[in-house]
């Protein structure tokens, strides 16, 4: 009998060693879980960073984008900022370039480059003027004096494949000579689509 009580009481002893490294275990395991949950917290925190990165590098980009739709903007022609002289109704907008002047068109729409510092033109000058209008067809292009001289159209219209300057339709280059001061009348014409500007030409030496 005294040797079950012995046995008995070693069992009993056993079971409750074997509890208490049960428990230890769990603490330490416990202990594992935690510090790795800490690990686990330090990463969302380096994702969390790298997450602004990629926004603060989404935010630069669309900087970039919006830096090229100004640049975008700023290589077309500007609108006309100022209005010089001009005669007959046609107005003459003088900015920071060359004058331009907006005509008078039907089933058209007329616009001319003028190769000048400023308005009024100069009697006896050659001038240089470059059209852009809409249409269809050759353009045909002359000049005319109130007293029905016409002007020395000395070479075009020349087609011009493209350019810098930014105005509807195609685009052709003219060289003429305004012998004498006036508002000069410029007509132009196309198969489809006609249209014209008035000019103010000056004494010889007073124009632009």
């Amino acid at each position: 009998m005294r040797s079950l009580r012995v046995s008995a009481g070693v069992g009993v002893t056993v079971a409750v060693m074997v509890a208490v490294m049960v428990a230890v275990g769990g603490c330490a395991a416990g202990a594992g879980g935690a510090s790795t949950a800490g690990g686990e917290g330090t990463r969302p925190g380096s994702a969390a960073s790298t997450g602004t990165g990629a926004e603060a590098s989404t935010q630069a980009g669309t900087g970039t984008e919006a830096s090229t739709g100004t640049s975008t903007q700023a290589d077309a022609s500007p609108r006309p900022t100022a209005t010089g002289a001009g005669c007959g109704g046609t107005p003459v907008f003088e900015g920071d370039g060359f004058p331009e002047v907006q005509g008078t068109a039907q089933d058209a729409e007329l616009w001319g480059l003028l190769f000048v510092r400023a308005t009024p033109l100069s009697a006896g000058d050659e001038v240089k003027v470059v059209w852009r209008m809409t249409g269809e067809g050759p353009l045909r292009v002359r000049a005319v004096h109130p007293d029905g001289t016409v002007a020395k159209l000395l070479w075009g219209p020349e087609e011009h494949g493209g350019s810098t300057w930014r105005r509807p339709g195609q685009e052709w280059g003219t060289g003429f000579v305004f012998q004498k001061p006036g508002c000069w009348k410029i007509e132009l014409a196309r198969s489809r689509g006609s249209g014209h500007v008035r000019l103010p030409v000056a004494d010889a030496g007073k124009g632009g």
